[in-house]
């Protein structure tokens, strides 16, 4: 690797570094109070996330509320970090915090990739920070170029604060300052932090958050750090405060900080040297050159973003976001978002090391790499696909509900849409070699053992009979027939498409109702638990809702599965009705455009005031989930399919990214805590996982499909068979 550096180059390197503790530190004693407060995570409302293109370094950032968030090292599973910020004082009337003090704007830096500008300036008007954040794409190791700028014309004293976790754990980490550097151990690795210029000498401590230790307290109680400890040599929840050599006046308003990690100390010092000597200009402009050649590897731009410069930042933008998502290990594992949202990230909801979204589910995976092949990326949707058939895959032909990187699953329900998606994108792939089809086989005939009902449906916690989940299987089967007449096998390819078949002539009878509360003519369901859609059947529907909803009074976009994957016609009568309900019963318009809710009674989203969402009693109706911006995508592709332009969907889905151009998971939808006087607006980002990497993707499909004037995902094949589309 370019990257490697010898073991005499090592021990040079440290041997260089290692410069003697002061005094006034070395003898100061170990940091009392472990193990400190319990660690949580940073919101999920990420403003910016990146990486090199290069498999080398395997490290990802992120950023939000002014700070450096959670970087993931060595794998995109595995979140080493809490948060990392600025602290700026005049050493004796105020010390503070830039997450708190400042008004922050990030953008990602036009034609350099994934690099990305934070610019916080503090609400008093006393300063700016700007910082520029990249990875070396040699090492693990993340970059910031800061300029600290006082505005006032007074010096000012500015610490950096940070706040490690570890392998995924942050309450087993141990820290110490170390020459110039600030060094942590835990979780089977070790990060450094340091700059150049170096810290300050004789001026950082190490404790154990929200006890005397904890440095932040000590500097906030009088704008000095008084109390130093050179280490905090327990196990805990370590955090590290230095103080950097700037005034934020000119000449000394600029430095380049390098957060390391490697499997020991002495390998992640040497990185964070390396990186140093080789300087930000120069490692910024490979890791950009990284990001431009992939984009130019890629098909040109569609025409519905070519001539709109938003539009065209926004695709890059997605196309980017979603190849990032890629663990480098693990080859085409690609996670849900690099966030843990909500009650996620403090631990409550799961016990232990966070996981949920920076898992890897097989539905959104399947998202990402349509939205790729669209766009020309055939060698990372190639990828997916045999992560999904040959380390996701079970014996029996199921997917896990969700897995780590390495394919170990996680939640242990299955969703039937999950084990469909893999064989639609073979078809799509044009996979019919042996090897693949094998696997395609086995995940066929696990669909037609298990039969059309699922244990869970595209929302996680129902089970029953979806019209979204069907229309996946049956596609599913369809696809599968189709490469098992390539591959010989006659009797297979009968037995998949018989089923298929029964499934698309009862799948109305299963899920619409003709007597449901919003028409008297026939409309889709989100589900029904009897296959009896007339029938008065009763359900909780989680997430603080009804204990007992009826069946016949929740609807859900997800029925447009049904034209999108060529089951239906999209103006098959009962499809065109759903649209009318779905749009009165869920769509919400906002400055951005239109948008709709998961479901009826749907809570998985913040309170009225805006605090996080949790688990909540059935029928409080403590959280409301928001608007979904994946749903204008897919109501884009819709109207595609029935003749009728989808540029104001396309204009939905970018309007929805914040200031970085990360799209989120949910937007706000003119409810509490958005009105008069609010910051919240409707059609911006909640705080929900922020990027999510399918409403990227279906934005990059749906450029596509509109300059094809058609669904670009629908299988030719299912279309050709059920709704006379045919080529």
């Amino acid at each position: 690797m370019p990257s490697a550096v010898s073991r005499c180059g090592l021990a040079a390197i440290v041997a260089a570094i290692a410069i003697p503790l002061p005094a006034s530190v070395a003898g100061a004693a170990s940091a009392p109070g472990a193990p400190g407060q319990r660690t949580t995570r940073a919101s999920a409302d990420k403003d910016g996330f990146g990486t090199s293109l290069g498999r080398t370094s395997r490290v990802w950032f992120t950023l939000s509320h002014a700070k450096l968030t959670e970087v993931y090292y060595p794998r995109l599973d595995v979140p080493s970090v809490r948060d990392l910020e600025l602290v700026v004082g005049d050493g004796r009337t105020f010390a503070e915090r830039e997450s708190a003090a400042t008004r922050s704007v990030v953008t990602r830096v036009d034609g350099a990739g994934l690099t990305f500008r934070q610019v916080d300036t503090a609400r008093s008007g006393r300063y700016r920070i700007t910082k520029t954040y990249v990875t070396d794409p040699g090492r693990a190791v993340v970059l910031a170029n800061v300029r600290v700028e006082s505005l006032t014309g007074r010096p000012l004293q500015v610490w950096v604060r940070y706040d490690p976790a570890l392998g995924n754990d942050g309450d087993r980490d141990r820290g110490r300052t170390a020459g110039s550097s600030l060094v942590v151990r835990g979780g089977g690795m070790a990060s450094v932090l340091a700059t150049s210029p170096a810290l300050r000498s004789g001026s950082s401590s190490s404790g154990y958050l929200g006890t005397r230790s904890d440095p932040w307290r000590d500097l906030r109680a009088n704008g000095r750090l008084d109390r130093r400890f050179s280490s905090a040599s327990r196990p805990g929840n370590v955090v590290q405060l230095a103080r950097l050599p700037l005034t934020g006046l000119r000449g000394s308003q600029r430095l380049t900080m390098a957060l390391s990690f490697a499997v020991n100390e002495s390998r992640a010092r040497a990185f964070a040297s390396v990186a140093l000597r080789s300087g930000f200009a120069s490692l910024s402009r490979s890791y950009a050159e990284g990001w431009q050649g992939y984009l130019a590897s890629l098909k040109a731009p569609p025409a519905s973003v070519a001539s709109d410069p938003a539009l065209r930042a926004e695709y890059d933008t997605s196309l980017m976001v979603m190849r990032a998502s890629e663990d480098k290990t693990f080859r085409g594992a690609s996670i849900a978002s690099p966030t843990m949202p909500w009650h996620w990230g403090d631990h409550s909801i799961e016990k232990g090391p966070s996981a949920a979204y920076h898992l890897v589910w097989s539905r959104d995976l399947y998202q990402v790499a349509t939205a790729q092949l669209a766009a020309g990326d055939v060698a990372s949707a190639s990828r997916e696909l045999d992560y999904l058939l040959f380390r996701q895959q079970k014996p029996d032909g199921s997917v896990p509900q969700n897995s780590f990187v390495d394919g170990r699953e996680k939640w242990t329900s299955t969703q039937m849409d999950e084990v469909a998606f893999p064989i639609v994108l073979a078809w799509q792939l044009g996979r019919s070699d042996a090897r693949t089809y094998a696997r395609v086989k086995r995940a066929a005939d696990y669909i037609v053992s298990h039969g059309a009902h699922t244990k869970q449906e595209r929302w996680e916690n129902q089970s029953g009979w979806s019209p979204g989940t069907i229309a996946a299987e049956i596609a599913g089967l369809v696809c599968a027939a189709d490469l098992a007449s390539r591959a010989g096998d006659t009797a297979g390819a009968a037995r998949y498409l018989g089923v298929a078949d029964k499934w698309a002539a009862s799948v109305q009878a299963w899920t619409a109702t003709s007597n449901g509360p919003y028409t008297p003519r026939p409309y889709y369901l989100r589900l029904t638990k009897d296959r009896a859609p007339d029938r008065a059947t009763k359900y909780g529907t989680g997430d603080s809702g009804p204990s007992a909803a009826d069946q016949r009074a929740v609807v859900d976009p997800t029925f447009l599965e049904l034209v999108r994957l060529g089951v239906k016609r999209p103006d098959d009568p009962v499809i065109a009705n759903t649209v009318s309900v779905v749009d009165k019963v869920l769509g919400v318009q906002t400055r951005n455009g239109p948008f709709w809710h998961r479901f009826t009674f749907d809570g998985y989203g913040e309170t009225r005031t805006g605090a996080p969402w949790g688990i909540g009693k059935p029928d409080t109706f403590k959280t409301f989930g928001r608007a979904w911006p994946i749903f204008a995508g897919e109501r884009g592709e819709y109207e595609l399919a029935s003749g009728r332009p989808a540029d104001v969907y396309l204009r939905a889905v970018a309007g929805a990214a914040n200031s970085g151009g990360m799209i989120p998971e949910q937007v706000w939808d003119g409810r509490a805590p958005t009105g008069r006087g609010s910051r919240f607006m409707a059609g911006e980002p909640t705080f929900s996982a922020t990027p999510l990497a399918w409403s990227h993707a279906v934005f990059v499909r749906l450029a596509w499909s509109i300059d094809a004037g058609r669904p670009v995902e629908r299988p030719s094949v299912v279309a050709c068979r059920y709704a006379g589309v045919c080529g």
